[in-house]
């Protein structure tokens, strides 16, 4: 029995599910990434604080669990609303946010002998980032319980 190219391409997607979205991610990631290279541009290369990229963290994580906590409570994630998920949250929002940038700040301050800015740089962008989640998580929340009241409203 002779396989279709329509058989081949299912058998393929069936062995490897997700593949078909690391188009999305990469096109996000590279969008994301050049917003990042863009504004990092203005990072001052002095011993102060690190503000260009702790600041782009801090959006990054609030957009971030906006994005999540919205798609969780509005539907399954399946579909284009993965590949959504995905391109923005994976492909964007990963490419904005820079986890590398932020260690190398920190370790060349502790290592520069600005060991207090190094430190404090660490801890405050793990536990503001943190806090910035949860408000991106929280505000996702408000907007699904508004969305909901509206159209249980115009029934």
């Amino acid at each position: 029995m002779r396989e279709t190219h329509k058989d081949l391409e299912e058998s393929f997607s069936k062995r490897h599910p997700r593949l078909h979205t690391a188009p999305a991610v990469f096109v996000g990631g590279v969008m994301g990434t050049a917003i990042r290279a863009a504004l990092s541009g203005m990072q001052s290369s002095n011993w102060t604080w690190p503000w260009v990229t702790f600041c782009i963290n801090m959006v990054g994580s609030t957009l971030l669990g906006f994005l999540l906590e919205y798609l969780a409570g509005t539907g399954n994630d399946v579909g284009a609303r993965q590949s959504f998920r995905l391109f923005v949250g994976t492909g964007i929002i990963g490419g904005f946010t820079t986890y590398g940038t932020f260690i190398l700040e920190a370790d060349t301050r502790l290592l520069g002998a600005h060991l207090l800015l190094g430190l404090s740089y660490a801890a405050v962008s793990i536990v503001l980032g943190l806090v910035f989640a949860g408000c991106g998580v929280r505000l996702a929340s408000l907007c699904i319980h508004q969305g909901s009241r509206k159209v249980g409203n115009s029934r």
